[in-house]
């Protein structure tokens, strides 16, 4: 009696109380984490959980080819919980975009920043070609950033309902503001030609954090989404962009 009294007690003086062995389930998968500090955390956690697995899943395989039963698969939740905090799966892929939000505030905000220093001087497309650019591939180097590219890439392409409303609602402001200031820094050039500037700059950044082949055509040099390509992508969309806006086009 003794004996197991000591033994208590010193299995209590030397290990910390565990939580119950049904509570790692409760919490995002590979979070590191043993327990929360609310439900609230909690909720938002499976939120997030949700999200990224529909991103992942939706960019490795199309929107139309994934059901919502596979996403709470993935994301390690009960399907009543996706409808729960998304309603229906359109809804859910809007929700997508509307977490990257950040990155296109960020690429306004660069363009905001240099907009004071426009004028019609061939060194003025630069920085707003930087602005279009640099937020992009700092989001493309994390590997939550890489499904997004890619989902942008193969879905947005698409001339479908789905992606038609998250063009409109996060991507369409943005372009018009990139073509305003593309107008400001060639006056002479028309809107049309500015439009297509930036389609044909939009198709060349896309291209780029998407690409894998680049590493095989380039005998293993040049490794995917490499940084050092960043001034090169940068000085071959402002050239491009250069040359359009110079092209003589009759207005309308």
């Amino acid at each position: 009696m003794f004996k197991y009294l000591v033994h208590l007690f010193n299995t209590g003086m030397s290990s910390a109380p565990r939580p119950p062995a049904s509570l790692p389930a409760l919490l995002p998968r590979g979070s590191g984490m043993v327990a929360r500090g609310s439900a609230a955390t909690e909720r938002r956690d499976r939120r997030t959980e949700i999200l990224l697995a529909a991103e992942k899943l939706f960019a490795q395989h199309g929107y139309h080819a994934v059901p919502l039963r596979k996403i709470a698969s993935e994301a390690g939740v009960p399907l009543a919980l996706v409808g729960y905090y998304f309603g229906a799966k359109h809804e859910l892929f809007h929700a997508i975009f509307e977490r990257w939000q950040p990155t296109i505030e960020a690429r306004l905000a660069l363009l905001r920043d240099v907009m004071p220093d426009i004028t019609a001087q061939p060194s003025a497309l630069q920085p707003i070609v930087s602005a279009f650019v640099e937020p992009v591939l700092r989001m493309r180097v994390s590997p939550e950033g890489e499904f997004y590219a890619l989902l942008v890439s193969r879905e947005l392409s698409y001339a479908r309902e789905e992606a038609d409303r998250v063009l409109r609602d996060f991507f369409d402001p943005l372009a018009h503001a990139f073509i305003d200031a593309l107008q400001a820094a060639r006056p002479q050039a028309t809107r049309a030609q500015a439009a297509w500037g930036y389609q044909f700059a939009l198709g060349a950044l896309l291209h780029h954090i998407s690409d894998q082949r680049v590493e095989r055509l380039s005998h293993g040099i040049n490794p995917p989404n490499d940084a050092s390509a960043e001034p090169l992508l940068i000085s071959f969309i402002a050239a491009g962009m250069d040359a359009v806006l110079k092209t003589n086009q009759r207005r309308p």
